[in-house]
């Protein structure tokens, strides 16, 4: 019997840039069925307890450099500490891939989740500027009108829905796997959702 993840990400969020291409491959291995769920950290961190990342203590600031540094090199994902579009709004991206997810299925979208976090960590890309986002598509080999679709008030609710129902679900950081109702919260819990894939 194959196993189904909810995946919840923010598509700006370092973290799950560096667990995302680990975590298609794992659910691929073991053919688990995934939702794609794009959700908005602004609305969750306030209810949680998070803080932006501007507003938390310096040492706590100081340790996530060196902590993404750590897994940047232990993984060989390459990661620009300090990039240029960052922070940077994620909703517009997040929107376009929930517009692909919709009309497009789940691999496409989890494709441009991909690009989406590469843009931001690797490549130097403002991901809230949609010149770049239509460069995105194209390269994913997805039709440009996703664009305009996106902007739609229905995908902006569906996006709305993903983030409420994550605020419901009792996630409070990107990026979460939930499993039979179990959460997996952090790119460093891959093992255990592993695990639980393979169960």
């Amino acid at each position: 019997m194959s196993r189904h993840v909810d995946y919840f990400f923010a598509p700006q969020s370092p973290w799950t840039y560096l667990g995302h291409q680990r975590f298609a491959q794992l659910a691929g291995a073991a053919h688990a069925t995934l939702r794609v769920l794009p959700v908005d950290l602004g609305r969750i961190f306030p209810l949680s307890g998070g803080l932006p990342l501007g507003q938390r203590a310096p040492q706590r600031q100081a340790y996530r450099l060196v902590d993404l540094q750590r897994f940047s090199e232990h993984l060989s994902v390459p990661l620009n500490l300090h990039p240029r579009f960052f922070p940077v709004s994620g909703d517009d991206a997040a929107r376009l891939i929930t517009v692909v997810d919709v009309n497009d299925g789940t691999d496409a979208a989890m494709g441009l989740t991909g690009a989406v976090l590469r843009a931001v960590w690797a490549q130097e890309r403002n991901i809230a500027d949609a010149q770049v986002l239509a460069l995105l598509l194209a390269e994913c080999g997805l039709p440009a009108d996703r664009l305009d679709q996106a902007r739609s008030a229905a995908i902006d609710a569906r996006y709305q829905a993903h983030t409420q129902e994550a605020i419901d679900r009792g996630v409070f950081g990107a990026p979460t796997y939930v499993i039979d109702g179990e959460l997996f919260w952090g790119q460093d819990r891959l093992d255990f959702v592993q695990r639980r894939l393979q169960a």
